[in-house]
């Protein structure tokens, strides 16, 4: 068979379509925004949302293998009565839940939809972070592996990455640990201690992170165990270099907005419905 090489005339053409190319990719991008979603028309509408991404929630968090036993909680607060808020039942395998599973309590406990018993943990923590904080629409927390192994330390999360940078100065470490949390007092204790930061370190217990939306609590915590888990291998391979204050402060305010949250979690929205429909049963 005979080969034909390109002739130089050819190659010049060639070279012109390659320039041609490469100067339509580095042309400036044009702008963009992701489509924010549009306000519900009713509380229905609202309440049915923030429960399927409840579920879905609880849906990823095991995924993630963020499930033990009885331990771990999220919840969301009812649109239409806010002293009320949602949450999983007790016993039920985080794989498991569907939307027709979560429970619908108030602030004094009493269990208002649903008749399954309820974490009386995640209650007291819960409650006193939805009375306290009426800006908090969902708080999530569970006993993560690497969010409890960061929590036995006893320290902030460091700036090491740009992604741990959304916690920078925006996250607590509420000490010292004092048993499972079943008083009251003990709940308005975290809720004071969180003040306006998005996540707080409960030592000896694991993490916990809030939101104003379902969506933003619900990354925080995946990111927030991330982080940890990157800095436990950081620091057992040797001696970080954390970043520079103002470089963190900056990227902080890039990466850690409960907008940039919110969009997030969207991918993985849209993988665990489409791998999991049943959760919206």
């Amino acid at each position: 068979m005979a080969c034909h090489w390109p002739t130089s005339s050819t190659k010049t053409s060639n070279t012109r379509k390659g320039a041609a190319t490469m100067n339509k990719v580095v042309e400036k991008p044009k702008k963009y925004s992701l489509v924010e979603r549009t306000p519900a028309v009713s509380f229905e509408e609202e309440r049915l949302h923030r429960k399927q991404r409840l579920a879905a929630t609880f849906r990823l968090f095991s995924r993630y293998g963020f499930d033990q036993g009885l331990a771990g909680h999220v919840t969301v607060r009812d649109p239409e009565f806010p002293e009320r808020f949602w949450i999983n039942p007790l016993s039920k395998h985080f794989s498991q839940i569907k939307v027709s599973d979560l429970q619908l309590v108030d602030h004094d406990g009493n269990i208002l939809i649903g008749d399954k018993p309820i974490n009386q943990a995640g209650f007291v923590i819960h409650s006193a972070i939805h009375a306290a904080h009426p800006e908090v629409i969902a708080a999530a927390h569970t006993h993560s592996t690497y969010g409890k192994a960061w929590s036995a330390l006893g320290r902030l999360l460091d700036p090491l990455t740009q992604d741990s940078c959304a916690f920078y100065e925006d996250h607590v470490l509420f000490d010292p640990f004092s048993g499972v949390v079943l008083e009251a007092e003990e709940g308005r204790k975290i809720a004071q201690a969180l003040g306006s930061k998005k996540a707080a370190i409960l030592q000896n217990h694991g993490l916990l992170t809030v939101g104003p939306t379902i969506e933003a609590a619900a990354w925080w915590y995946i990111a927030m165990d991330n982080a940890a888990r990157a800095q436990l291998l950081a620091e057992a391979a040797g001696t970080p270099k954390p970043i520079p204050h103002e470089i963190a402060s900056l990227t902080s305010r890039q990466v850690g907005t409960h907008k940039g949250g919110y969009f997030s979690f969207q991918p993985l929205w849209d993988w665990i419905t489409a791998a999991e429909p049943e959760l919206f049963n």
